[in-house]
């Protein structure tokens, strides 16, 4: 057999396990199922709303699927896993067999679909769409669609990131197909991008000038409170070389080192004039008449 006719006879008979496994285990919620080959055998992971109803009393029900498998569709040693579906509604097939019970039920189409996507978005779903086919309202069959939020239609991504399921509603005017799409939560989708900030240098950046100007300005704020005795100057150091020396102190240290003053020193206590005062400049033009009057 070619590798071509393998695949399709594996998909062909992956189809028709599924469907006898919906209609076995639909009052379970029946979810959906996973077939992978191993060494062992082939290994089918079931995913139910109740995972005791698959089981049965006993595993009694359990053993009747592994059963008809084997018998049925001729599959090396079959082992069935049952596990739960967590939310419900974010699983396609749950959903879609929900939909098509409403129908069967007499729910009037639309309100059912609005209904459906309205939960399955409130439960936190990215994106979900509802296409409902058949003899809705009258003998000619039409296509309804419900659609709200992110949904992928082509390519790889709406194989990998899209959840989809497929129920039918049997009605009194004919059959009715309901074809649920959603996608999760923690799905990624491919035009999702996120934009990442530039490394910046280890060294620590200096604050500015103005920053420390502000944080001094605050500590001085809450230093001062009370008058300005109470403020107490820290890390100052001030060093007292001494006072300037008297007139009779330079004299007499002139003497002990036998010299004699030139000039007398200025005092610490004396001012020094550099310009003359009005006094002074009276008394020298007085003292210039005085002899001119005598000749």
């Amino acid at each position: 057999m070619g590798v071509e006719k393998k695949f399709v006879e594996d998909g062909f008979t992956k189809a028709l396990v599924h469907e006898y496994l919906s209609k076995e285990l639909s009052r379970a919620g029946y979810g959906g199922m996973m077939m992978n080959r191993t060494p062992m055998g082939i290994q089918i992971t079931v995913y139910a709303e109740k995972p005791g109803m698959v089981i049965g009393k006993g595993g009694k029900l359990i053993r009747k699927l592994t059963r008809d498998l084997d018998r049925n569709f001729r599959l090396d040693n079959p082992q069935i896993d049952v596990q739960d579906v967590g939310k419900a509604e974010l699983n396609a097939q749950v959903v879609a067999s929900r939909l098509a019970n409403s129908l069967e039920r007499g729910w009037y189409f639309r309100k059912a679909g609005q209904t459906t996507l309205r939960r399955v978005m409130d439960s936190g779903a990215l994106g979900c769409e509802i296409v409902l086919s058949g003899k809705l309202t009258g003998p000619r069959s039409r296509v309804e669609k419900f659609l709200s939020g992110y949904v992928k239609h082509s390519g790889k991504p709406s194989q990998e990131i899209v959840d989809h399921g497929y129920a039918v509603a049997v009605k009194k005017l004919g059959t009715i197909g309901c074809q649920v799409r959603i996608v999760p939560p923690d799905a990624v989708p491919p035009d999702r991008f996120r934009v990442v900030p530039r490394v910046q240098d280890t060294a620590e950046e200096l604050p500015p000038v103005e920053e420390k100007k502000d944080e001094l300005e605050e500590l001085l704020e809450a230093k001062i409170e009370g008058p300005v005795e109470e403020i107490v100057v820290e890390d100052l150091e001030i060093e007292i070389v001494g006072e300037a020396p008297s007139a009779e102190e330079t004299i007499a240290e002139a003497r002990t080192l036998g010299e004699e003053p030139t000039e007398e020193p200025i005092g610490a206590d004396e001012q020094v004039q550099t310009e003359p005062t009005d006094e002074e400049v009276s008394e020298e033009e007085v003292s210039e008449e005085e002899p001119k009057r005598e000749g």
